[in-house]
Formats: C-alpha cells, sequence, structure tokens
C-alpha cells in the first residue's frame, strides 16, 4: 500500500515538474506586475505578418530610425529619415511604397541641402492626410533637436511626387514652429487638425529641458496657433506625445519621458487647454512611442515595456503592444520583439487601416525598418 502510494505520489510530482516549471517562465515585466506575453509569431493570433521593409544585406543607407506611415487610396506608404548614422549631414527622408505585399526600394524625396557648401541632417519624418487636402509629410532639419526647425512637403498623387518643401515658420513663444515632432496629427470632428510637438531647451549650458506643446490649426493646416508648453516641466521631462481621442470629445496625449514611466495629459476642449501631466502605470525606457483610436473606441498603444536597468531584455530591446477601453488602465497584449540587439527596436508608428487591420513599423536595430500588421478583433 505505501509503496503504490509512494509510486502514485511521485508520478503525480512528475507529471506537476513540467507545468510548475512553464509557470516559472511565464514572461513578467521587472516589477512582477504585468504579464508579457511570450514574443509573436506571424500567422499566430493576431499578428497576421511582419516583415522588413528592406533586407540587412541590401540597405539604401548604413542607418535608418523614425518612421511613419499612412494609408492612401493606393495603398500604404511609410517615410523614414536614413543615412550615414542619425545627425550625419547626409540623412535625408525616404520614402517607400507597400505595392502587392512588397514594399518599394526607399527613394530619397527630401534633404537639408542649404546651398552648394552646407547640408544639415534631416529628422523625424510624419505623413498625415488632412481632410480635403494633399497628402502631408511633415519633417525637421537642422544640426540637432534642440535647434532644428520644421519642414513641409504636401503630394497630389498618394506619395508618388512631391511639392517643394517650405518651412513651417515661427512662433513668438518657442521660434521655429516644428510640426508632429514624431507621431501622426489628429484632426477632429470640428475639422481641427493638432499636431503633438515638443521642444528640447538647453538649460544651464548643456542640459536639456523637455517640454510638450500642441499646435492647433482650424484652416486645414495653413496657419498654426501654438499652445503650451501644458506642463511645468518640474516633475516630468516629457517629450513626443500621441493623441489618442474619446467618444466624450475628451482628448489623451501620452509622451516619453526621462523618468522611467509614459505620462499622460487630458484636454476637454479640443486641445485649448490641458490638464495636470500625470504618471501612466506602464514604464519607459526614454524611447518613443505611437498610440491609436481604435474604430470600436479601444486604445491601442506601441512602446518599449522596459526600463534602462534590470536584466535583458530592457530598453529598446523589447517592444510591446498595450490595450485599453479608458486610457489609463493598459494590458500588454502582445510583444513584438525582445532578443536583445546593438541598437534596439524603437520610434514605432501606428495606424488602424479602411479594412480594420492595424498596420505598424519601426526601426529594426537601425538597420531597417519593420512592418507588421495586427488584427486587433483577435487581441
Amino acid at each position: 500500500m505505501f509503496f503504490n502510494m509512494r509510486n502514485s505520489l511521485i508520478g503525480l510530482f512528475a507529471l506537476l515538474i513540467p507545468i510548475m516549471g512553464s509557470a516559472q517562465q511565464v514572461p513578467n515585466d521587472s516589477t512582477g506586475k504585468y504579464y508579457l506575453p511570450p514574443m509573436a509569431k506571424p500567422g499566430e493570433g493576431a499578428l497576421l505578418e511582419s516583415q522588413l521593409i528592406y533586407e540587412l544585406d541590401n540597405r539604401p543607407t548604413p542607418q535608418v530610425h523614425a518612421s511613419t506611415l499612412i494609408e492612401t487610396p493606393e495603398g500604404i506608404v511609410s517615410a523614414f529619415f536614413g543615412g550615414t548614422h542619425e545627425n550625419n549631414p547626409d540623412v535625408g527622408i525616404r520614402i517607400s511604397h507597400l505595392v502587392n505585399g512588397v514594399w518599394s526600394w526607399p527613394e530619397e524625396i527630401v534633404n537639408g541641402v542649404q546651398n552648394d557648401s552646407l547640408r544639415y541632417p534631416c529628422w523625424n519624418p510624419v505623413l498625415f492626410q488632412p481632410e480635403g487636402k494633399p497628402l502631408m509629410l511633415f519633417y525637421k532639419v537642422g544640426p540637432s533637436p534642440t535647434t532644428w526647425w520644421g519642414m513641409l512637403t504636401t503630394s497630389d498623387d498618394n506619395g508618388k511626387t512631391w511639392a517643394t518643401p517650405r518651412k513651417l515658420g515661427e512662433d513668438p513663444t518657442i521660434g521655429h514652429i516644428i510640426g508632429p515632432v514624431k507621431n501622426k496629427p489628429v484632426q477632429l470632428a470640428s475639422g481641427r487638425i493638432i499636431n503633438p510637438t515638443s521642444v528640447e531647451y538647453i538649460i544651464n549650458g548643456n542640459e536639456q529641458d523637455w517640454m510638450v506643446y500642441f499646435e492647433i490649426s482650424d484652416d486645414g493646416g495653413d496657419t498654426w496657433e501654438m499652445i503650451g508648453p501644458v506642463h511645468d516641466g518640474v516633475k516630468f521631462d516629457a517629450i513626443q506625445p500621441s493623441i489618442l481621442t474619446y467618444a466624450d470629445g475628451r482628448i489623451q496625449a501620452i509622451s516619453r519621458t526621462k523618468q522611467n514611466v509614459l505620462s499622460q495629459i487630458w484636454s476637454a476642449d479640443e486641445g485649448e487647454t490641458w490638464g495636470e501631466m500625470t504618471a501612466l502605470d506602464l514604464p519607459n525606457p526614454n524611447s518613443g512611442t505611437d498610440a491609436v483610436t481604435l474604430k470600436d473606441g479601444r486604445q491601442l498603444l506601441i512602446y518599449n515595456h522596459s526600463t534602462k536597468n534590470g536584466k535583458e531584455p530592457k530598453g529598446r530591446n523589447i517592444l510591446n503592444v498595450a490595450i485599453s477601453e479608458n486610457g489609463k488602465d493598459w494590458k500588454p497584449v502582445m510583444t513584438l520583439e525582445n532578443v536583445p540587439v546593438e541598437d534596439g527596436y524603437a520610434y514605432p508608428a501606428i495606424i488602424q487601416g479602411s479594412d480594420g487591420l492595424v498596420h505598424i513599423t519601426y526601426t529594426y536595430n537601425r538597420r531597417s525598418v519593420k512592418y507588421a500588421v495586427i488584427d486587433p478583433k483577435k487581441l
């Protein structure tokens, strides 16, 4: 009897070992608060596909960063900056079109040439399609983010050809108008366009003070009114907001910070005034994010669920998608990347297409841009 019971207990314990072991391997963030799904595989679950816009062994430039994407009547278009490395004068803005499931070769469409002897780098393109207007491509030109200025070029043929670029202008509160600093504008039902932007000031000689602003246009983007800064810069050094909208008319902006968390700030009057900036309960390794309001009212955020500290994957070596119904309570639902590489996975862009699918691009180890498609109904 004892022998049989003992054998039964041993057998039961043996069966439990794999279960216990797998439980110990469940991926969690460094706080133990969030369950992070294992890295998603294309064709399984919500991730429908994932591909590089161009292969690593056939690159148009040594490095690339800061992608943006838009859906046009002729398909998805992406833009990004590329050159020898970020802030090198040879960095220009390149465009690629998704045609029959294949991305076209990225062609440079604008650069920072000032004259025969002076060229500045380009930065952070943002594609946007306002109602009744040509396709817009915002970007920055200048030696650094503390000295750059906003530029705009437009296209009447879905991004095939582009008009002569122009400066966005000046504002007495900040100097150069920047345009959307990284993430896409939103156009409200009233027609108002809001550019999520930010400024990196130099203080005390070399320290940077990060402040969030918004640019508002009620004439389709012809002129802009500056709103901000919308926080005091004491509690949060925040930049690069993305905007989410809600059925009750409120607007939420989520920003990256130096404080190891994402920040949020809300407006109830179409961006005219903003409340207090507070922390979201999500980590941030001082890396860019993006977000989109889905047609079903849910909010989708793409971000690095990490800080710079702790064990790998940390910093920009993990890239995640989280979902929320109210903008305050977020649940990580997908891990797109979690294998450490030299330059990480960063600066994502996210939109929802007319087919209801979510389209994403992001920097892949600074060597290429990765494109992914998600079915939000499966999240």
